[in-house]
């Protein structure tokens, strides 16, 4: 194989990322983004992101179709794998503080085609979770005020709703961060408030005959299930489908992990942190630390006060109080899944613009993409992009088949980063870390074997999915994207992962 061959493999060092993140690489229009963002702006952008669909709607559906009251396990494993994950990610942010965040610290680390599929993934992530929730906020809203469900629902050919939320908060997002960080600070604040009011509220209407048993006995699927629609490890090991008992709770973690999904997009905004060594690590933690608490008790709040059987798929909290006669309380939870799941949307069009940013610095996309609005200080031209791009998502595409997807990219990425961690520490150990992972390797590694284990409780159409966009991706990487790299472009790249120097 030729020095040529190993191209693929070429890395960025972590001085060319952090002079790209102090200075940019441009022709004038602007590179570079607005510092302007500090700890608690952090922290509104994760908990903005993370408490939506999945405190909202995931609850019930998982209670009812796989673990049961067990399903505040399920969210338990998810938030213990997302923390590991946090640690690695807040071990890279502090030491490589730029917009990317995963897809960078693969450049650094495993070699550009790996950066790129990480990049990749990463958009598909943040598209199809802005879609998926503006469909749902779509649906809360018609529920909310009597909307026509022709246009606001499922049941629509386009969704309306879901197509003008993702425009107006697009228009945010590509306005300004700091714009955007106001918005979903107020939005967080409500929704968290009502949290607290669901666990306290709630609790009163708890009856221990809802717990037991806290997890059902596994049950073999009466109906006939299709290869694409089982796990992919029960698939591999040739179980006979079923339901609830030990793997229905792994099987639960996996589907809401995508709950957690969005915590990582504090790390994309790394650039435009004022001191992101010190706020990006302490950012990532509280937000998970404090999200996994309200999922916890909500969950076990929700299983508690309705028999799990009896749990409404659609909008399980609302229904739990109508249930005890509490109804006067379904409109504030309404209210708030209106205002938990527009903040979900506009994080996540921020998130998705931001790696669209750095894919097109390095050259890996058209650098026109990477340009930053002098007046605004964002990525505008990919943030109008994509929004256009989510809007046709959230219009067309039923959120049944691709709310899963959202959960493998997340998995692939958390992945992608463990791996990195023990990488970097050993191609860079004198790099400044801020922060450091406790007992790393052993962290990382069993955070990515987590993650791993994860991935294979998800369903075999899932993955099929997912192969078919990263093979799309590697398509456009092996045709575009290897050839107009900015390192491409450089006579002689930086070492890769084994030492070796490789010409562009």
């Amino acid at each position: 194989m030729s020095m040529r061959d190993l191209s693929v493999l070429r890395t960025k060092t972590v001085e060319a990322i952090a002079r790209d993140a102090a200075a940019g690489e441009g022709d004038g229009e602007g590179s570079g983004l607005r510092k302007s963002l500090r700890t608690r702006d952090l922290v509104g952008f994760g908990v903005g992101i993370v408490i939506g669909t999945g405190i909202f709607t995931l609850t019930g559906i998982q209670a009812k179709e796989n673990a049961g009251p067990a399903v505040v396990i399920s969210f338990l494993i998810a938030g213990v794998v997302s923390m590991l994950a946090a640690l690695c990610y807040a071990e890279l942010a502090s030491a490589v503080p730029t917009a990317g965040s995963a897809y960078t610290y693969a450049y650094a680390t495993l070699g550009e085609v790996f950066a790129w599929i990480i990049g990749w993934d990463l958009v598909l992530e943040f598209a199809l979770g802005a879609a998926v929730v503006a469909r749902s906020w779509s649906g809360y809203l018609a529920d909310l005020f009597d909307l026509p469900p022709s246009l606001f629902t499922e049941e629509s050919t386009v969704n309306i709703g879901a197509v003008a939320l993702v425009l107006v908060l697009g228009v945010i997002a590509a306005v300004g961060v700091k714009e955007s960080a106001r918005v979903t600070n107020t939005l967080v604040l409500v929704k968290v408030a009502i949290s607290v009011f669901i666990i306290i509220v709630g609790a009163f209407f708890i009856k221990k005959a809802n717990l037991i048993p806290f997890i059902p006995s596994a049950e073999k699927t009466t109906t006939e299930v299709k290869t694409f629609d089982q796990p992919l490890l029960q698939w591999i090991g040739g179980f006979e489908p079923a339901t609830f008992g030990i793997s229905g709770v792994f099987t639960a973690a996996a589907v809401v992990f995508f709950a957690y999904t969005g915590f990582e997009a504090v790390a994309n905004l790394s650039e435009e942190t004022k001191n992101p060594a010190r706020s990006i690590p302490r950012a990532i933690l509280i937000v998970l630390g404090l999200c996994t608490t309200l999922y916890v008790l909500v969950a076990f709040v929700v299983t508690g006060m309705v028999k799990y059987t009896d749990l409404d798929s659609s909008a399980p909290i609302a229904k739990a109080f109508d249930a005890n006669d509490a109804s006067w309380a379904g409109t504030l939870i309404a209210i708030a899944a209106v205002a938990g799941l527009t903040s979900v949307t506009l994080v996540d069009i921020i998130a998705m613009s931001r790696i669209g940013f750095a894919l097109g610095r390095d050259g890996l996309l058209p650098q026109s993409v990477a340009k930053s609005s002098p007046r605004f200080g964002t990525p505008f031209r990919f943030t109008i992009g994509t929004t256009i791009f989510v809007a046709i998502l959230a219009g067309l595409v039923p959120l049944t088949d691709l709310s899963e997807m959202v959960s493998i990219g997340t998995l692939f990425a958390f992945l992608i980063v463990s791996i990195a961690v023990p990488i970097l520490r050993r191609t860079k150990p004198d790099l400044k870390r801020p922060f450091r992972v406790p007992l790393s390797p052993v962290v990382p590694i069993i955070s990515a074997l987590a993650c791993i284990y994860l991935m294979l409780n998800l369903v075999v159409a899932t993955w099929a999915r997912f192969l078919v966009w990263l093979a799309l991706g590697l398509a456009i990487y092996l045709f575009y994207g290897r050839r107009n790299a900015r390192l491409a472009k450089a006579q002689i790249t930086e070492p890769t992962v084994t030492g070796e120097k490789t010409l562009g």
